[in-house]
């Protein structure tokens, strides 16, 4: 399939530097086409509020938001929680877990808008461009496959930010200081870039989002009670919940 013949293209979209920049992109290198994004609510806390005009200003046609969230819990990291999955003995897996959910509502707008591709934001380095693309060939395997960080010359995340001023796009609390990508769901909460490319850079205190350092806590220990059933937690202190 030509560029020319892309007319709508479907974007994993996350509100971030590299899936914002991927929008002006797509439409200077597949010219006419329109794009249409898919963020999917995994239980990271963003602007939701906003986010469907930083969309629309970068370029997009129109976003559509997916609450996945009990799904994501009670399909996904219950089954992972009670295979007790992890990656070297210690990372547990939060990003991998969540991409062939996400990329399977990728696909499902796709379908229902008849694009014609479909686009994500990983890197060419990584197994997230796996996950999504093995998702998608298995749901959807006629749609185009666009992988922006294959094909551009754009190197680095000091470079996107450059390209994002160039094309006016906003760009929220992401700055040449604040430069980590982050990647965020119920499960975890992961960084890269900027000066842990470095592995000898010990992480500096402002990059916790979500936890608070020991010396900081309260002085006092906390006691908490889960009660499981055939493998999954069930209760807190007593109180039915649910997954999510």
């Amino acid at each position: 399939m030509s560029t020319q013949e892309i007319k709508k293209i479907v974007l994993a979209y996350s509100g971030g530097l590299d899936t914002s920049i991927i929008i002006p992109w797509l439409k200077e290198h597949y010219e006419g086409a329109e794009i249409v994004c898919v963020c999917t609510n995994v239980g990271q806390d963003e602007n939701w509020d906003g986010m469907e005009e930083k969309a629309l200003k970068s370029g997009a046609s129109k976003l559509y938001i997916m609450d996945v969230r009990e799904e994501f819990a009670s399909d996904f990291l219950f089954p992972l929680l009670r295979a007790g999955a992890s990656y070297e003995g210690k990372y547990l897996l939060g990003t991998s877990i969540a991409r062939p959910l996400q990329a399977k509502h990728q696909v499902n707008v796709a379908l229902e808008e008849n694009a014609d591709a479909v686009s994500h934001g990983c890197t060419g380095k990584g197994n997230d461009q796996v996950r999504f693309e093995l998702t998608y060939k298995a749901l959807a395997p006629h749609l185009k496959v666009i992988a922006p960080w294959r094909l551009w010359d754009i190197n680095s995340r000091e470079a996107a930010i450059e390209y994002a001023e160039q094309h006016n796009i906003p760009l929220g609390n992401i700055s040449r200081k604040n430069i980590y990508s982050r990647d965020w769901n119920i499960w975890h909460m992961s960084h890269e870039g900027g000066d842990l490319e470095d592995p000898w850079n010990r992480p500096k205190e402002d990059l916790y989002l979500q936890t608070k350092s020991p010396k900081d806590a309260p002085d006092r220990e906390t006691e908490v009670t889960i009660k499981f059933e055939k493998g999954f937690p069930v209760r807190i202190d007593g109180k039915k919940m649910n997954p999510y």
